[in-house]
């Protein structure tokens, strides 16, 4: 049986030369309704109106920066002997855990200029980050990349996909068919993203929503990352992202454990 393979363009639309294409429409629809989930939120605890704004104007570009110097750092025989091609970032090669890092720090930094608690703000923010993340994924799917490796048709059938998504994994170069790692993540994180917002409601200690965020993407980006066919390596077949994922495991896990064995008296999400 054949099937027409009906593919997605990438370009969204042009004007003049300058072309605008779905993935950075959907990165930055992604930042937008992250944003107004978590200023809806801080909102609501006693934040002021403009914080978080403020602190998304400077964490925003940081992270996109951020996430380029990791993907040029973990790249780096590709760019060593011509270093500015490490700026060409319209080029593709950018690394969520960079852009992560970037945006923590930057967070970090913001809130103690601010006198605000990093852990609250972290804690309104943790499940827009997954929402951010969910989005963004597609932006991978439309472009075929960050895909694992070769299945069959029947496999992506299997799963009950709908045709159009069938059809966007099955990629050219290799003339077959991949597993969608896109929409593994994507799905893992909503399962996260409705657990946070659950967990809103059942007040938990201050920072343990951030950290279980830190701990639930870790796990399943562990996962993930061994089916894909484009990972960044460290030394040999060490994964950076599995590496950085069991680090974020353990560090969550410990700072869950450290925090209610040393904090007195109990903070909790809803305290002011």
């Amino acid at each position: 049986m054949e099937f027409i393979i009906m593919k997605i363009n990438p370009v969204a639309f042009a004007i003049g030369p300058i072309e605008v294409r779905w993935y950075g429409i959907l990165i930055a629809f992604g930042i937008v309704l992250a944003y107004f989930l978590a200023q809806r939120e801080a909102v609501r605890l006693g934040i002021h109106q403009d914080f978080m704004a403020d602190m998304l104007i400077w964490a925003v570009p940081i992270a996109i920066i951020s996430a380029r110097i990791y993907y040029v750092g973990m790249e780096w025989n590709v760019y060593k002997d011509n270093p500015l091609r490490a700026i060409e970032i319209w080029n593709g090669g950018i690394a969520i855990h960079g852009a992560l890092i970037g945006a923590f720090i930057t967070a970090y930094i913001f809130t103690k200029r601010r006198n605000v608690s990093f852990l609250r703000i972290a804690d309104i923010a943790a499940p827009s980050i997954l929402l951010g993340q969910i989005i963004g994924r597609w932006g991978n799917f439309i472009n075929q990349e960050a895909h694992g490796g070769e299945v069959s048709r029947s496999f992506l059938e299997n799963l009950y996909l709908p045709n159009w998504l069938i059809e966007q994994m099955y990629i050219e170069k290799l003339g077959s068919y991949v597993h969608p790692t896109f929409l593994y993540e994507s799905l893992w994180n909503v399962i996260g993203f409705i657990i946070l917002i659950i967990a809103r409601k059942f007040n938990w200690r201050r920072g343990e929503m951030f950290f279980f965020y830190i701990i639930w993407y870790s796990i399943g980006r562990f996962y993930i990352e061994s089916l894909r066919t484009d990972s960044l390596y460290l030394i040999g077949d060490l994964r950076s992202a599995q590496v950085v994922s069991i680090i974020g495991v353990v560090v969550g896990l410990a700072l869950i454990i450290y925090r209610r064995m040393t904090v007195k008296p109990v903070e909790r999400y809803l305290d002011k």
